[in-house]
């Protein structure tokens, strides 16, 4: 019977005799850090008007943002298409598009803690005709040690006027 005693002690006060003592700073919670960087490297979707009847335009973007709190914050997010290719408008009519860069300033929200949602307007520059447009997208942060993520990201850039690209890409960012 005192071994049975002695085992239920163990196992009702065990947590309490073997865990480990947090430290302090493991207690409080980290400062919330308002600057991100992040780094994008994609695919972007274009139509081609042929088969198959999207080509995919390797990109590289860099990503700067502020969080005023932890939900709302807002970003400049730009993209370099690494590629020239022509896409097909009309019946007769095609835009030639050599190395575009976009850049939009977008209003981000986390709705759930890894879940950023983005949108707003961009620019398209390139040599032979600049395009406004309007982006959507969605991308979630898996958090890493120090301040670090990687970023799955997918958004959506509707060009005013003419035609309109989706990109998938993974970001590698930096909070401070």
């Amino acid at each position: 019977m005192k071994k049975i005693t002695f085992l239920l002690m163990l196992l009702l006060t065990g947590h309490w005799l073997f865990g480990q003592e947090k430290t302090t700073a493991e207690h409080e919670e980290a400062p919330f850090k308002n600057f991100r960087i992040a780094v994008v490297m994609g695919h972007t979707a274009v139509p081609s008007g042929e088969k198959p009847a999207h080509l995919f335009v390797p990109s590289w973007g860099v990503d700067a943002e502020y969080w005023v709190s932890p939900v709302w914050g807002f970003g400049i997010h730009t993209d370099m298409e690494l590629q020239s290719f022509v896409v097909k408008l009309a019946e007769a009519e095609h835009l030639e598009r050599e190395y575009p860069v976009v850049a939009t300033f977008e209003l981000l929200v986390k709705p759930l803690k890894n879940i950023v949602l983005q949108a707003g307007p961009g620019y398209e520059f390139e040599k032979n005709e600049n395009l406004k447009l309007l982006r959507v997208g969605l991308e979630y942060e898996f958090e890493l040690h120090g301040g670090w993520d990687i970023s799955p990201t997918v958004f959506y850039d509707a060009r005013l006027d003419s035609f309109d690209t989706w990109t998938i890409g993974l970001g590698i960012g930096k909070r401070f």
